[in-house]
């Protein structure tokens, strides 16, 4: 796959950025999925998977990182935004995605239970909704697999 350029950085560049926060979830004993918000080229938002520790189950890093870009441009409308975010996103997070009005979702690794973008379902499809996502996986995917695959071995014992 080319890599698509958002200015002078690179799909894959992002990608590290969304890795680099799923690494502080890991560091914190969360799900290490990771994501950052880029509007006209730059990080806006950035979170990491932290439901655990903030006691919150909708934590997970693309809202975190949506809550942030929302306040970093002053509108909950992230209209023209690109979201990386290292695994598929859930369907909670699709559907904040569309509220968001996102305009395209980078992810990394598919995650096959539930993932609803294009492993379990296409949320982002459903009709009946406004808006629509457009989606590019695949960026970074060993990577970001790894990290995932690492963490619940580790976990598992």
């Amino acid at each position: 796959m080319l890599p698509h350029t958002i200015g002078a950085v690179t799909d894959e560049g992002f990608m590290q950025a969304a890795l680099a926060e799923a690494r502080k979830a890991l560091e914190a004993g969360e799900v290490p999925v990771g994501a950052v918000v880029v509007l006209d080229g730059r990080v806006v938002g950035a979170g990491y998977n932290q439901p655990i520790s903030a006691d919150d189950p909708s934590a997970h890093a693309e809202v975190v990182a949506m809550r942030a870009a929302a306040r970093a441009v002053g509108n909950y409308r992230l209209t023209g935004a690109t979201l990386y975010v290292t695994v598929e996103p859930c369907m909670m997070c699709v559907g904040a995605m569309v509220h968001a009005r996102v305009a395209l979702v980078v992810y990394g690794a598919t995650e096959p239970k539930a993932g609803a973008l294009v492993s379990a379902q296409r949320a982002h499809e459903a009709p009946g909704l406004n808006h629509r996502l457009a989606i590019r996986g695949g960026v970074c995917e060993e990577e970001c697999r790894d990290l995932m695959q690492r963490f619940f071995k580790e976990r598992r014992g």
